[in-house]
């Protein structure tokens, strides 16, 4: 069924937000074809900005061109997950050591509130939205390190391992909640003021641990 745009929105930014959400809920896996005619009239758009929205997707490494086959849904590239993730682990944790001094009530009372969220969604097998706040949770922590140029890199990084950090919880067994665990421990880090090192040291291996869990799935099998 058609989707029309409401009149006013940058319609760009709309098919941009909504063809990458697609991809990370799995809508569109790895090796989707996408036909811009086709996608255009669904979402009630002229095919330019469906195009400059393809565009931005490949920069984030989500779509790619094929010669003879169009535009596709990337495929999920395990040794660019592990570097990435490898990297946004430092970036992450300084970042979070650095903000943990500005962190207010609000945040706090936010990262216990999506502590709950976890767990529920956990409990509800909901790997999708478990992936969505442990995403958002992790922002928290770093949105007030007052470093614009990190915060950047955080935000590009995170959206390169996006595409495959989707099904992570869901393909690797018992990893959920072990992140669940740690994700508490960098809340009571936080909460208690703890000294910037040991909070650096802590999200740091967080993600590292994630990237071993991930490393170990695949050398056996999955």
């Amino acid at each position: 069924m058609k989707q029309g745009l409401e009149t006013g929105v940058n319609k760009q930014e709309v098919a941009y937000q909504t063809i990458r959400q697609r991809i990370l809920e799995g809508r569109y896996g790895p090796g989707h074809r996408f036909i811009i005619d086709e996608l255009s009239r669904e979402l009630g758009v002229s095919q330019t900005p469906v195009r400059e929205a393809i565009r931005r997707l490949e920069a984030e490494g989500l779509v790619q061109y094929q010669r003879y086959s169009g535009v596709r849904v990337a495929p999920i590239n395990p040794e660019a997950y592990v570097e990435t993730l490898s990297v946004l682990a430092v970036l992450e944790g300084y970042a979070a050591s650095a903000a943990s001094p500005h962190l207010t009530k609000e945040d706090l009372g936010q990262l216990q509130e999506m502590l709950l969220e976890m767990e529920r969604a956990l409990a509800g097998m909901d790997f999708m939205e478990f992936g969505r706040l442990n995403r958002e949770f992790h922002w928290v922590t770093v949105q007030r390190c007052g470093n614009a140029c990190l915060l950047d890199n955080i935000r590009n990084l995170r959206a390169k391992v996006d595409a495959v950090r989707r099904n992570i919880f869901m393909v690797i067994p018992g990893r959920g909640e072990e992140s669940l665990a740690e994700h508490r421990r960098i809340y009571e880090l936080l909460a208690a003021q703890a000294a910037p090192e040991e909070i650096e040291t802590f999200v740091r291996r967080h993600k590292l641990r994630t990237v071993e869990a991930f490393q170990i799935w695949q050398r056996e099998g999955g």
